[in-house]
């Protein structure tokens, strides 16, 4: 891997994005390693001073409000190596033609997973408690509800679709729950399955076994819709359906359809569309717990992509492997 001799970095995201993931103390390391303005945060590459910036820069740290980079960006850029992504997923914010010139690209994807597992593991205990609708059910009546005789995770089973880097942070949490973990993804192999303390099984099966199934896999044209009507008929009644993932995966209409009447309930972090439209119905119903995108890094928890982003530099400028290496070809499979 090329070495670099201590090059100018930018950084091309929100302001929020970069004061929340680069806090004092990461952004007095990060300066240690590169020639950086603190204060200069590319928001547009169209004005003035971000040509000045880009004609100047070896590496762009890039976050939650980048503007895409295309080949006008690569053009301004000249001296541009390397794009060091301090967010999740690259796929809407490279075009490709960035890995066509050769530029280092790396994301913090693996940090910003730990938080959406995270909130993930919350809203399996939680929904296996049927807390969300029982707590709605206590605000409306200011009546202690009846507990259900089926709650709590022990012995529950969870289906996970998709063994992502979430996915696989899931699997490993719920060892201690005392859950049967059923996964599917066409992907990889049964016995890298097993590895991940889960039962492979095809996406029919998991619908049919799983009492809390979510969802971890990335948005593509064969994904959409994935649980569709007939898949979402095929869950008990009583599951719970947790989607963290990307709202296409899921049939909006037929999900209203199954939740509306009370048989299946739903946690979801990401819809489609995104946002829903006010006074859509799922907003309203007592079973569907909806979440404004906010499983990944938030507040305090952004400091980790900083922290990641600022090791992957020191690591792009010492010449050892990226632990966040993203190549065209990741692209193909990533969310």
């Amino acid at each position: 891997m090329e070495t670099f001799t201590r090059p100018t970095a930018v950084f091309a995201m929100a302001s929020w994005a970069r004061d929340g993931a680069f806090p004092p103390d990461v952004m007095d390391r990060l300066c240690r390693l590169v020639d950086l303005d603190p204060a200069l945060t590319l928001t547009t590459f169209d004005a003035p001073a971000a040509t000045t910036a880009l004609r100047h820069a070896d590496i762009l740290i890039t976050g939650w409000g980048c503007p895409r980079v295309g080949g006008a960006v690569l053009r301004a850029a000249p001296r541009l190596r390397a794009c060091v992504h301090a967010a999740g997923s690259v796929k809407r914010l490279l075009d490709p033609v960035v890995f066509q010139r050769g530029l280092t690209v790396s994301s913090a994807a693996d940090a910003n997973a730990v938080p959406v597992a995270e909130y993930t593991i919350a809203m399996l205990v939680l929904a296996a408690k049927h807390a969300l609708t029982l707590s709605r059910q206590y605000g409306s009546t200011g009546r202690m509800p009846g507990v259900p005789p089926a709650g709590g995770l022990l012995g529950a089973t969870v289906g996970v679709v998709g063994a992502s880097r979430i996915g696989r942070m899931v699997l490993a949490r719920l060892t201690d729950f005392g859950v049967t973990r059923l996964l599917h993804d066409p992907t990889i192999p049964p016995d890298q399955a097993a590895r991940l303390g889960a039962e492979p099984v095809d996406l029919d099966e998991l619908c049919r076994r799983s009492d809390l199934l979510t969802v971890h896999a990335p948005a593509l044209p064969q994904t959409r819709h994935l649980l569709d009507d007939r898949r979402l008929a095929l869950m008990p009644d009583g599951a719970v359906l947790i989607n963290t993932a990307r709202g296409s995966l899921v049939d909006t209409a037929a999900l209203l359809r199954h939740c509306a009447g009370g048989r299946i309930s739903a946690v979801l972090d990401v819809t489609d569309p995104e946002p829903l439209p006010p006074g859509h119905p799922l907003l309203s119903l007592p079973n569907v717990h909806i979440t404004p995108h906010l499983a990944g890094a938030q507040g305090r928890e952004m400091r980790r992509l900083g922290e990641f982003a600022t090791a992957e530099i020191d690591r792009l400028l010492n010449g050892r492997p990226l632990l966040g290496a993203v190549s065209a070809d990741d692209l193909a499979l990533s969310a």
